[in-house]
């Protein structure tokens, strides 16, 4: 079972996980991941809701042909986090990754820090494998993406494109918390699961409300919030989950018949 794996158009999934950017980095070559997926074990975390964390990726694969791979991991529950700092990513250390030098201590063809985010969702069952060390911060493997062909520059063309990802992981929203929606043109629903702030961070959790002033939505789309009133669970009843980035960053997933157990 895979946090994230396979996907129909795999570009909005670099947002989606996280805006895998790897600006300035020369992915040329061919390049080994580390087998961080063996022996995973799901793991189930809860009281989520505004902790901080971040995410390590690992580029790997042939950076001639394009055929490139990436491993994520994730700092949930880790870096002297507990229920009363919620935060996974202190800081200074999110600030001492240096993704060159981990480049070339795991020999691959790029990193990224992804983040830091706020989770907006309360609790997450997930696979986890092997937990490793990056310049200090600590961080559990989650998933493989698979970059074949992906211009890994072009982050403009990424916000608002849904697209389809493999995924078991199952998503938990309690009654009583407040959600962040976006209905695009089409009915559809989307709830963030992900709340970007960044190594230099210019919001708040209390700044999510006002989203709807900022982002730049399509035609006919709109973002509102809610509290809920029963709760929700997001797990796609094939496997496959359809998710999509906006235009800041954050990240949302697809509700509704067939991805939860109704639609907000």
């Amino acid at each position: 079972m895979k946090f994230a794996g396979k996907t129909g158009n795999v570009k909005p999934v670099l947002n989606i996980l996280g805006v895998l950017v790897v600006a300035g980095i020369l992915l040329a070559g061919c390049a080994s991941l580390p087998k961080d997926n063996v022996n995973v074990q799901v793991m189930h975390f809860e009281n989520l809701h505004a902790t901080r964390y971040a995410e390590v990726f690992l580029v790997g694969g042939n950076g001639l042909t394009g055929n490139l791979r990436a491993n994520v991991y994730n700092t949930t529950y880790l870096n002297g986090y507990n229920q009363s700092n919620k935060d996974s990513v202190p800081q200074a250390l999110a600030q001492a990754v240096n993704p060159e030098e981990l480049k070339k201590q795991y020999d691959v063809l790029g990193v990224k820090l992804n983040g830091p985010k706020l989770w907006m969702l309360d609790w997450i069952d997930v696979p986890v494998g092997v937990e490793r060390d990056f310049n200090g911060l600590k961080a559990r493997w989650v998933a493989e993406l698979n970059l074949e062909g992906i211009n890994l520059k072009d982050e403009a063309a990424m916000s608002y494109h849904p697209t389809t990802i493999e995924r078991k992981t199952k998503f938990g929203y309690n009654r009583g918390t407040m959600v962040y929606l976006i209905d695009d043109a089409e009915g559809n629903t989307w709830i963030m699961k992900g709340f970007e702030q960044g190594l230099k961070p210019t919001q708040t959790y209390e700044d999510a409300k006002n989203l709807g002033s900022q982002l730049k939505l399509p035609d006919g789309w709109k973002f509102r919030t809610r509290v809920l009133d029963e709760d929700l669970v997001l797990i796609p009843a094939t496997g496959i989950a359809t998710i999509m980035p906006d235009d800041h960053f954050n990240v949302y997933d697809k509700t509704g018949p067939g991805y939860s157990n109704y639609k907000p």
